[in-house]
């Protein structure tokens, strides 16, 4: 037999809001700080993805064996992947698995073994397709699903949930580093596979993740100034909305080479980056443009026309995100 849901499978995405939502139509979660990720067991056939939809078992096999060891035999979850580190969850741990070494990951899985916390059920114990239900119904499940199926420890764990707005108030105001910010969920709606409505996600701070279309030499040196980033509009064409030239040390190390390794026009579709102004030098003016491939999550403070006002934040790599997600929607 297989599973009623095709792998990989377009999750559910959520839309940028700046506050939360009212009403008792609306579910909050917490926004977990990790990588996306659906688990697809099928006998003993388990297959987990990103949001992107690409495979990650490479990567995680710690969560496939943690799926594996479940006791049911086909089933599908939506969660997040997390890697606690001394109490505290850590993204820097999670990029460092992303690597092409089976050896170096295993080391990883060694040191810091990841978790995954589950907030949907997709598939049931019994092989049969809940996605039509509302989230209501599907919530009962899980958590019935969980209290059978999930071992007592940290390896796979249920995400709270809850139906009261001052709760998800506290999340988003506390001081939970672990959190990224609340997810609201309408708990009359179905699964909306790739679809963002019915599903909106606050985050603590203002942040976009943006495709790096091209990048600008420094001044001096020879190195990295600043990288130019894109978002795709509604006609699917990728406009520049801005710079970020606030990249840490130790992301800049071998950054140069990565970045002339990708080097191929146009970079932009869309809106392309000006030439000079009055205050700039012909040398500022110049950029390189690159394929659409590199993702990077930046802090910004204001969007004025469709870009960022002021320069922007790095905050991290995004090698779980596919370019084509970095969408205008972030940033309206």
């Amino acid at each position: 037999m297989s599973l009623p849901l095709d792998f990989p499978y377009a999750p559910m995405e959520a839309e940028s809001v700046p506050e939360l939502p009212t009403g008792s139509e609306w579910q909050y979660e917490p926004k977990w700080d990790g990588f996306r990720c659906l688990a697809f067991r099928d006998g003993d056939t388990v297959r987990i993805q990103s949001k992107a939809g690409k495979p990650l078992a490479r990567y995680f096999p710690d969560v496939v064996e943690t799926v594996a060891a479940l006791s049911p035999r086909r089933f599908v979850l939506d969660g997040e992947i997390v890697i606690p580190v001394d109490g505290r969850l850590s993204f820097d741990e999670l990029l460092l698995r992303v690597h092409p070494a089976a050896s170096r990951v295993r080391t990883l899985v060694e040191a810091h073994r990841a978790r995954l916390v589950v907030f949907d059920l997709l598939v049931d114990d019994r092989g049969r397709s809940l996605v039509r239900l509302p989230l209501a119904e599907r919530r009962r499940r899980l958590e019935a699903f969980a209290a059978r199926y999930f071992p007592k420890g940290q390896a796979i764990v249920l995400s709270p949930a809850t139906r009261r707005r001052g709760t998800a108030a506290g999340w988003l105001a506390g001081g939970n580093g672990d959190l990224d910010g609340v997810v609201a969920k309408r708990v009359d709606l179905p699964y909306r596979s790739g679809e963002r409505d019915g599903m909106v996600k606050i985050k603590r701070r203002r942040t976009a993740d943006c495709v790096v279309g091209g990048f600008r030499y420094a001044s001096k040196g020879g190195g990295v100034g600043s990288l130019l980033l894109g978002l795709y509009d509604d006609e699917g064409l990728l406009d520049h909305v801005g710079f970020c030239s606030s990249i840490r040390g130790s992301e800049r190390r071998g950054l140069r080479e990565k970045l002339e390794a990708l080097r191929r026009p146009p970079g932009f579709t869309g809106r392309a980056p000006g030439g000079p102004s009055r205050w700039s030098t012909e040398r500022s003016a110049e950029w390189e443009p690159l394929a659409p491939s590199l993702v990077v999550e930046v802090a910004y403070d204001h969007v004025s026309n469709g870009r960022f006002r002021h320069g922007t934040a790095f905050v991290r790599w995004r090698p779980d995100k596919a370019a084509r997600q970095c969408t205008m929607e972030q940033i309206r």
